[in-house]
């Protein structure tokens, strides 16, 4: 598992929200947001920074590059 993988699950199950509805939020398929989690794929910039905004953390913390959200 990717240091985005972790974090990204850290960060959603933090707030108490399911992978159905943060996929939801953005936009990508339930499938594509659970590869996301379990490390088998990676987002597109686009929804990288869909996910640092949702979350009001930097992009260098979901990829590992700093441990301050």
């Amino acid at each position: 598992m990717s240091i985005f993988s972790e974090r990204l699950t850290q960060l959603r199950k933090s707030e108490g929200t399911s992978q159905n509805a943060l996929a939801k939020v953005i936009g990508v398929s339930p499938r594509t947001y659970q590869d996301y989690e379990y490390g088998a794929r990676e987002p597109q910039v686009s929804i990288f920074i869909r996910i640092a905004d949702y979350y009001n953390v930097s992009l260098d913390y979901l990829a590992g590059r700093s441990d301050e959200g």
